[in-house]
């Protein structure tokens, strides 16, 4: 995979996107997304989330990846506006590695390139500030629109997890992309 350089200055920027820190503000975006209930299949969410819950998560967004082994950056498009979250997750310093997990909430933001620009960038910075030899996403075999995003971003499909997610409509399989570095 290529290099997203150069980053702007001090900011985490790549093409049409910027990845920032959860602040206070982003509290009802937040809850909005964590509760629709169209993309708890995709997160693996079971149960809702109150605000006082979100309100605690985002206070203690500002500890370091190394001790919360979880890293969640807000998405903006080039206007600032939200637009989503890429996460690192499963963070594992030993062996160098971590999950990656990315949602563009509104169907109008999709198709833009903003997911890509996203995974790209929180790649990069996973292997050049984090010293991760790795990065892999769990996405349902039937999620084609994820599965050409990350193979997009050079990721490679190293195996099937099968029946392994529970849904209404029975057993789905999981599929496993890598990225090594």
């Amino acid at each position: 995979m290529e290099k997203v350089r150069p980053m702007k200055p001090g900011k985490l920027e790549y093409g049409k996107v910027r990845l920032r820190p959860l602040e206070p503000e982003d509290l009802e975006i937040l809850y909005d997304w964590e509760n629709d209930l169209q993309i708890w299949r995709v997160s693996n969410t079971l149960a809702p989330f109150s605000r006082y819950v979100l309100k605690q998560y985002i206070q203690e967004s500002h500890r370091d990846i190394f001790e919360s082994k979880q890293l969640r950056l807000i998405i903006e498009d080039l206007g600032q506006k939200a637009v989503g979250a890429v996460d690192l997750f499963d963070f594992d310093p030993y062996h160098q590695r971590a999950g990656i997990g990315i949602l563009i909430y509104s169907k109008k933001d999709r198709g833009k390139g903003l997911a890509s620009d996203a995974i790209k960038l929180m790649a990069d910075y996973s292997r050049e500030f984090l010293g991760l030899h790795q990065v892999y996403a769990n996405i349902t075999a039937d999620n084609t629109a994820s599965i050409q995003l990350f193979e997009k971003a050079g990721f490679i499909k190293t195996g099937t997890k099968k029946d392994w997610r529970k849904t209404s409509d029975g057993w789905m399989d999981e599929v496993i992309y890598q990225l090594v570095f």
